[in-house]
């Protein structure tokens, strides 16, 4: 995406009129990595992004980050034995690195994601294990890692492969997702979703992934257990995630399309070693869409020359919209195995709240049939689906990876920007939620949410209920400090309403009209 290019170069203080597009990319690229090294000042997007209010709250409290890893390498020097024991001290810069996460490493991945493989815009797809077939060869990519997945999908469309997955008795290469390396495919390939990350087991239990390439997170080390079971190759690709028993190919960005293509070959030759007997595909799968970005809401609402946010905040404005609410994060098994974000989701749609999600969170939306505008007739509340049907989008948002929660960021300082509905990420009708989170990002995450002044509502407590003075940091007294604050609550429908309560409180904080429907 050059405009993208040029747009982020800018802000980097890239000077990009009459210079060559891969001359612009290397120098924004050296910049960004130098923020990652950057010992002091601030991190250019926490200095042209956010609202000026929060910018003056992280200095003032001194959790504005100077560089990425800097705040990662004083937090595990504050953590050694015998250092740092004052328990606000050690939460202000947890929110320090949180904040580098946040405006920082996260935002920038999405940034040169888009970048690299165009940024998204909305797609038709599919999602469940039904997207698997039993007569074309199945490629399973699982893990977090844009740049294998985007190639694994280029190299399934090779004609040599093509005509030896026919010579072999296929009518085809089927490339589907699980988990977030799902979501990248899905948002700028239209790639469909096999499932989320507590399926990876079940899709091998089809009997008919062929090959499942796998790179980092979220990646359950029992799967070459399940695996000798059936005739599934496993292929781990990065040195940062290794599993026993796996074959390791590593996957090297300057020889990328010729490595992905001796991985599909592998699963493409793997296709007679099916056991007929063991193929047991189920038929479920759910139309979606999905590729919504901070700029596709712009072009959604405005279209290509009067882009803007304008429609948007005067539907919150009017009461048509009572606010936005973000679902994000994992599925957990120790909750409701994803439906949590379901039922959540769909309490809140009743209330017109929109919903935007990233991560496992949307695609097991989207396993409910949440992620099509069709979704707004059935579960939306009047005002809602009023926006809905007019803009012809669902009542339910996909933004992407969990990487992408950054996008949500960005959103809200559009309709900061915009006008109407608060000056400040705090002041927003806004909140979060990652119920079923069980990944330790999750928490980074909800950290830099609060830290910009959202409510973040967790299913269960990360380590803080053993003592009461950091858990009443976490979720009153923080509040006083950025706006925002943490509440662990693992109903579905009491968090929902915690949200609703918080949104509504912040409409009449800001005056807004009364919903018009009740």
């Amino acid at each position: 995406d050059e405009t993208k290019l040029k747009t982020v170069a800018k802000e980097f203080g890239i000077q990009v009129d009459n210079k060559p597009v891969l001359q612009i990319a290397k120098e924004l690229a050296l910049k960004i990595l130098a923020e990652f090294g950057q010992q002091e000042g601030e991190l250019t997007f926490t200095k042209t992004r956010p609202p000026e209010k929060q910018k003056k709250i992280w200095r003032e409290h001194k959790i504005m980050p100077r560089g990425i890893d800097r705040e990662i390498v004083e937090a595990m020097a504050r953590t050694h034995m015998g250092c740092d024991n004052d328990y606000k001290n050690l939460l202000f810069h947890t929110m320090k690195v949180a904040l580098a996460d946040g405006w920082g490493g996260s935002m920038v991945a999405t940034e040169l994601c888009d970048i690299l493989f165009s940024s998204p815009k909305a797609v038709r797809s599919q999602v469940n294990l039904g997207v698997l077939k039993e007569n074309m060869v199945n490629i399973v990519v699982h893990g977090h890692v844009p740049l294998l997945s985007e190639m694994i999908v280029e190299a399934a469309k090779d004609k040599e492969l093509l005509e030896l997955a026919k010579k072999l008795g296929a009518e085809g290469i089927n490339v589907a997702g699980i988990c977030c390396t799902a979501n990248e495919i899905l948002m700028r390939k239209g790639v469909p979703v096999a499932g989320n990350m507590l399926q990876q087991e079940l899709a091998i239990a089809t009997g008919v992934v062929d090959a499942m390439i796998v790179d980092i997170q979220c990646i359950m080390p029992g799967l070459k257990e399940i695996s000798k079971c059936y005739h599934t190759k496993l292929i781990s690709t990065h040195p940062k995630g290794k599993f026993v028993g796996m074959e390791y190919i590593e996957f090297k960005e300057e020889e990328a399309y010729d490595i992905a293509k001796e991985i599909v070959k592998k699963g493409v030759e793997n296709f007679v070693n099916r056991k007929k007997e063991l193929i047991k595909i189920p038929k479920e799968t759910k139309d979606l869409i999905a590729g919504f970005t901070t700029e596709y809401i712009h072009y959604m609402l405005g279209g290509k020359y009067r882009s803007t946010y304008r429609p948007l905040n005067d539907a919150i404005r009017d009461g048509r919209i009572r606010g936005v609410a973000g679902l994000v994060g994992c599925n957990n098994p120790k909750l409701l195995s994803g439906q949590s974000h379901v039922i959540l989701a769909k309490e809140l749609i009743k209330k017109d709240v929109l919903v935007v999600e990233t991560g496992c969170a949307a695609i097991e939306c989207a396993k409910s049939g949440l992620l099509t505008p069709e979704a707004s007739f059935e579960y939306a509340g009047k005002g809602l689906r009023e926006v809905c049907e007019a803009v012809g989008i669902p009542p339910v948002l996909h933004l992407g990876a969990c990487v992408d929660n950054s996008r949500i960021l960005t959103a809200c300082c559009e309709i900061v920007k915009e006008g109407g509905v608060g000056n400040s990420l705090d002041e927003l009708p806004i909140a979060g939620a990652a119920l079923e989170w069980y990944s330790e990002k999750a928490i980074a995450i909800g950290w830099y949410f609060v830290a910009s002044g959202a409510l973040v509502v967790f299913g269960t407590p990360f380590p803080v209920s053993g003592s009461k003075n950091v858990l009443k940091f976490c979720t009153e007294e923080v509040e006083k400090i950025t706006g925002g604050r943490w509440v662990f609550e693992p109903d579905p429908i009491k968090a929902a309403n915690i949200m609703i309560e918080h949104i509504n409180k912040k409409r009449e904080q800001l005056k807004l009209k009364p919903m018009m429907y009740v």
